[in-house]
């Protein structure tokens, strides 16, 4: 948990439950779910529940890099070009690099202002989705996103169901008082080259 002790915001993230979709098939891969709770300002919902797999989190590190500049993203767990999805040991190691990565981000000051670590951490939105929302070529705003699906209980929901969202359904617009979603699949593949869990 990261504490500011001035004005004792937290923000606590949790990489856990890690889950194969698509077992059997060609296109396996392992999931992980994030739970976030804080009370920040930096974040529109206070709490989020989202799944998502080792491509996603690549192609985060690559959007905040591009946006931090100079500054440093932290590493990532190394991608394994080969591995098999009921290695435990190595999908717990990954889990706790992919831990270590947000928890770090996530006390850095300069990426607590960007969009897309937002919509990565409180949407299921597509990494694909997530750029048309930020580039403002979606329907709906960062904002309407992140409380759409906050308001739609749908982290939760899929974690009691045992579903995940459909990749590109669009969040439930939210309304409060006083006013009017990559990778492909291939990239997470096992025994592909650069393919991860």
């Amino acid at each position: 948990m990261i504490r500011n002790q001035e004005e004792d915001e937290f923000i606590a993230v949790r990489v856990q439950d890690p889950k194969i979709q698509n077992e059997g098939s060609w296109n396996s891969y392992v999931d992980f779910k994030i739970f976030l709770h804080t009370n920040s300002k930096a974040f529109t919902a206070k709490t989020s529940c989202v799944r998502r797999r080792y491509s996603e989190f690549v192609w985060l590190k690559k959007k905040l890099q591009k946006n931090a500049g100079l500054v440093p993203v932290p590493e990532l767990p190394v991608k394994t070009p080969f591995f098999t999805l009921g290695d435990e040991d190595f999908i717990e190691k990954r889990r706790q690099g992919l831990q270590h990565f947000l928890d770090r981000v996530l006390h850095m000051t300069v990426f607590l202002s960007d969009s897309q670590l937002h919509l990565f951490l409180q949407t299921q939105l597509a990494p694909a989705d997530i750029e048309a929302c930020v580039q403002g070529h979606a329907h709906y705003t960062v904002t309407d996103a992140i409380l759409g699906y906050a308001s739609s209980n749908q982290g939760w929901a899929q974690e009691e169901e045992g579903r995940t969202q459909e990749p590109g359904l669009l969040p439930v617009p939210y309304e409060w008082a006083g006013s009017s979603e990559g990778g492909t699949p291939a990239d997470d593949a096992p025994g592909r080259a650069e393919g991860g869990v």
